[in-house]
């Protein structure tokens, strides 16, 4: 989808639902690969793990920094204990780390917790 459309709030043209719902998205090593590639939007990867108590404060600043990104960047989120390979494949070495894709390439990482106004200020 073209980001001028992204911007929109389009919708399914077959189930009526909304195509991107400014929420952020939990991927596995399973269809990380499809849903990265199939967005033309930026990409922002929350390597997270359960047992870390910065990623779980993070967690609510994420969520309200893909609301306010919808239509602009697509928010995911990957388990590092879950997903070893997608770890391993990204090199992660601290937890919370965000790493930034663009046409499914990394541009970008920052390692620790953020507040929403520091992940938006990121990805400009």
């Amino acid at each position: 989808m073209p980001e001028a459309a992204a911007r929109l709030d389009p919708s399914c043209e077959r189930c009526a639902r909304p195509l991107l719902s400014g929420e952020v998205l939990e991927l596995t090593e399973a269809n990380f690969d499809a849903v990265v590639a199939g967005s033309e939007l930026p990409v922002l990867v929350d390597f997270w793990a359960p047992w870390s108590g910065p990623a779980r404060m993070m967690e609510p600043q994420l969520n309200q920094a893909a609301r306010q990104l919808k239509g602009l960047a697509l928010m995911v989120k990957v388990n590092s204990d879950a997903n070893p390979r997608l770890a391993q494949r990204f090199a992660i070495r601290a937890i919370p780390t965000l790493a930034q894709l663009r046409a499914g390439q990394e541009v970008q990482r920052i390692s620790g917790a953020l507040q929403a106004p520091q992940i938006l200020e990121w990805i400009q």
